[in-house]
């Protein structure tokens, strides 16, 4: 065949070009890792969130609701826990705070409130600062202080929003409550959002995490999106350095099982080093950020590098076994494995570039980056790790070099081949009975993954509440630092009704001057669905109807203008709207308002407060239809229905890549063993175990309860491309070697010869990914554990399944076509190779 000749021409410049090769990949190496020092940093949500419809609409309500030239603010929580918040030592001890924060100056603090604040206006009213509230206070009894307590959750609204669900008014007694800190940052530079990457915020809380901490302010935390943003950057590194050292011992350890040979395995250590070299490079050269999906990419240049580099050096030695030349068992190699490896890299790349289809910008740099080092990895074990091999073998017959052993894993006469045989015991005793069990438990597993969880939240990118006591107790570097952002969390959701992310918000556009804007904005809140928090029978919300209610009650004039166009009487404006907003514009409530309507009144917004324990999607889905309400345009989005925006398309974006994975590696491995082999059907053989893998990984995420998030997304797209790996090694040589033997000595020599060095690459690459399930980062360890499953079912499937499946296909193809001769009575040669015959 034609491609033969390029084969050829390979093993041509593998063998007779050897050291031209070797010095022109270090040369391209050199090359890359210029490129290593251009590569730049991405991590949390927000590289997730770029460019869709809800992010928009929200990245509009902060452009159009801030002011232009003002400066930015954000907020820092003081949440307290006692026994009694409300009592006078705990009131006393939040006033302080918040005085001790206002006074230092580096903290650019602009003002600040809680609880503590409204219960000491109930005992003072003209406290209207800190101090003053600190003094109202200490001259208060118990008694007063438990009646100013009552006086407040009668009279103002907020007082119990800001105090745990346990708040009880009798006894004026709560276990826990936030007060809230206002910062001023320069205005242009985002406060940030706790989604990774830096905060100007980071510094100012935990300077003012210090300065309560020294006051012996105890029972009070500090919380706030400076906060998450630290931790956010931390967890990454944390999980590196715990990892990594013990992901090198396994991959060290197994190698040298599987290599035996200090110079291979070095050269195979080379060679891995040169794929991650190439990779990051051309991340770097091309722009591309390393993101926390992007953690992915190491591990599978591993996974896929080890199993090439095992299986070619395994190759070689089975040849120089037989005493050929180091020239002859090299050419050998190289014309069975070049075009196995090839297989492989188009099988992989497909699989990979599936994730190109995703709508998130994250998941397309990752099957971008993937493919493209999966494709580096073929081109430097497929000819470089060949080329010094013959160079490092030719200075072995002239030079001392050590020499331990050359014999290949899973050797005829070893105890490995016998256990290796395992699926080919199976497959001449029960074939069919096998498969169709096989067939049960795909179907059954396929099933049971259907139940498999979205996710996407903060939460999935920092630690676990509590780390293992192991991970606690390990020294300096690989402690971890320590993480309170998720313990926090967890508390707020558990212990307050609503927290500041327990919002939503309805981006309205259109001529709000209308006559009936803000009517239709006001009944939008009747009837309000069951995850909107209820006040009076009506969602709880912040709007432009709102601060002119508020207003009207302050100013006598105001209020009188609307009575005068308000035609229902329900406080809410129906005509001259115009002059309505231009006199609170024109007022102190100026700033407020434009939080809520822009200046040319042609958009405006609405905040709801929903129940902290609704779920995004339910959420989500209650907010889409408020807005689907509105006569004008408007869209649902904040964090929340941004963050289930992304979940929907973290699912959608498994689903679609695994179908386009499936389909495309199918059609791949077809056309390709018709082109190689002449026997398309092959390549649907090829495929039997991926499919199975795919399926037990499914149902293994329910299992354990492991979600869809940002990086197990990719999971399933990434097991079709690491299962076809294995598939393909042993499909490709039993093609070899069924052209010179029968079905049974054929699927014998493949599995023994080439069921060595999977099981070395398997043991090697599972537990050298399978440590990422250390990480503190909760991503990457469910990635870990995922990945190393998906090696481990992908070498059983191809180990036990495909020798049964060949034995069907043997059968149906190249036997009779009778009942008993499907089942197996019939005799079955090996025809004679024909172009198509199939």
């Amino acid at each position: 065949m034609d491609y033969q000749r390029y084969i050829d021409w390979a093993d041509d410049r593998i063998v007779h070009d050897s050291r031209k090769v070797v010095l022109l990949f270090l040369v391209v190496t050199v090359v890359f890792s210029a490129g290593l020092g251009g590569v730049s940093t991405n991590s949390g949500t927000s590289q997730f969130t770029t460019g869709l419809p809800a992010e928009e609409a929200l990245q509009e309500v902060n452009d159009k609701f801030s002011p232009t030239f003002s400066p930015d603010t954000g907020s820092t929580q003081l949440i307290q826990r006692e026994t009694n918040v409300l009592s006078k030592p705990a009131l006393l001890r939040m006033l302080r705070s918040q005085h001790r924060l206002e006074q230092h100056g580096t903290l650019r603090v602009t003002s600040t409130s809680s609880a503590a604040s409204i219960v000491a206006q109930q005992l003072n009213p003209d406290a209207t600062t800190t101090e003053q509230q600190v003094y109202a206070v200490e001259a208060a009894t118990p008694s007063e202080i438990d009646a100013a307590v009552r006086r407040a959750a009668e009279q103002n609204p907020r007082f119990e929003s800001l105090l745990s669900k346990d708040f009880n008014r009798k006894a004026a007694s709560a276990s826990a409550t936030i007060g809230v800190v206002t910062h001023e940052v320069p205005a242009g530079i985002s406060s940030g959002s706790g989604q990774g990457g830096s905060s100007p915020l980071t510094s100012i809380q935990k300077q003012a995490g210090f300065t309560v901490a020294s006051a012996d302010h105890g029972g009070i935390t500090l919380f706030g999106s400076g906060i998450v943003a630290d931790e956010f950057s931390n967890v990454v590194g944390d999980s590196l350095i715990l990892t990594v050292p013990a992901a090198v011992l396994f991959i060290l350890f197994f190698l040298t099982i599987a290599y035996r040979d200090l110079a291979d395995m070095a050269l195979g250590l080379l060679a891995l080093f040169m794929a991650v070299v190439w990779t990051f490079g051309f991340m770097g050269l091309a722009g591309i950020p390393f993101s926390q999906m992007l953690i992915a990419v190491p591990p599978l240049l591993l996974a896929v590098g080890i199993d090439f580099g095992i299986h070619a050096v395994n190759r070689y030695r089975e040849e120089r076994e037989t005493g050929a030349s180091i020239q002859k068992s090299m050419r050998i190699t190289t014309d069975q494995l070049l075009v196995a490896f090839f297989i492989v890299t188009g099988t992989t790349v497909i699989g990979f570039a599936a994730n190109l289809t995703s709508a998130l910008p994250p998941i397309q740099d990752f099957g971008y980056v993937a493919s493209v080092g999966i494709t580096f990895t073929f081109l430097i074990f497929g000819v470089f790790l060949p080329a010094a091999k013959v160079e490092l073998d030719r200075l072995r017959q002239r030079y001392p070099i050590p020499t331990f052993s050359e014999t290949p894993l899973g050797a005829e006469d070893s105890s490995l081949s016998g256990v290796l045989r395992g699926g080919v015991v199976i497959a001449n005793r029960a074939p069919i009975i096998f498969l169709v069990l096989i067939l049960v438990s795909t179907v059954g597993a396929s099933y049971y993954a259907t139940g498999v969880s979205t996710s996407f939240s903060q939460e999935d990118f920092l630690p676990p509440e509590e780390n293992p006591d192991f991970v606690e107790a390990l020294p300096e570097p690989f402690a971890p630092s320590e993480y309170t952002v998720t313990e926090v969390t967890n508390f707020l959701d558990e212990r307050f009704d609503t927290t500041q992310s327990s919002q939503a918000t309805v981006y309205v556009e259109g001529p709000m001057r209308n006559d009936a804007a803000l009517e239709q904005m006001y009944r939008a809140g009747d009837n309000p669905p069951d995850s909107f928090v209820r006040e009076d029978g009506r969602a709880d919300s912040t709007s432009i109807v709102t601060v002119i209610q508020d207003q009207a009650e302050r100013d006598p004039e105001f209020r009188r203008m609307v009575e005068r166009n308000d035609r229902n009487d329900n406080g809410v404006p129906d005509d001259n709207l115009g002059e309505i907003y231009e006199y609170l514009l024109d007022s102190p409530a100026r700033s407020t308002a434009l939080e809520y309507i822009t200046e040319d009144y042609r958009s405006a917004r609405v905040v709801y407060t929903v129940e902290s324990d609704a779920t995004d999607a339910e959420v989500t889905t209650d907010t889409r239809s408020v807005a689907d309400d509105f006569r004008y345009e408007a869209t649902a989005t904040g964090s929340v229905v941004v963050f289930q925006a992304v979940s929907d398309l973290i699912l959608e974006s498994a689903i679609q890549s695994l179908a386009i994975a499936l389909v495309g590696s199918s059609m791949f491995l077809i056309l390709i063993y018709n082109m190689l082999e002449g026997r398309p059907s092959l390549g649907l053989v090829n495929m039997i175990p991926v499919v199975v893998t795919v399926a037990w990984l499914g149902g293994t995420m329910r299992l354990l309860s492991i979600p869809f998030n940002a990086l197990t997304a990719t999971m399933l797209a990434i097991t079709i491309g690491l299962g076809v790996d294995y598939s393909v090694h042993v499909t490709h040589r039993f093609a070899d070697e069924f052209e010179e033997n029968d079905l049974e000595t054929a699927l014998d020599r493949t599995v023994r010869g080439t069921g060595g060095a999977l099981l070395g690459s398997m043991l090697t690459t599972t537990f050298g990914i399978g440590v990422l399930g250390l990480a503190v980062f909760p991503a990457i360890g469910q990635f870990g554990i995922l990945t190393a499953m998906s090696i481990g079912y992908a070498f059983l499937t191809s180990l036990m399944v495909i020798p049964s499946a060949l034995v069907v296909w043997d059968r149906v193809f190249n036997a009779d076509w009778s009942v008993r001769g499907l089942l197996g009575f019939g005799q079955s040669r090996p025809p004679a190779p024909v172009d198509g015959d199939d």
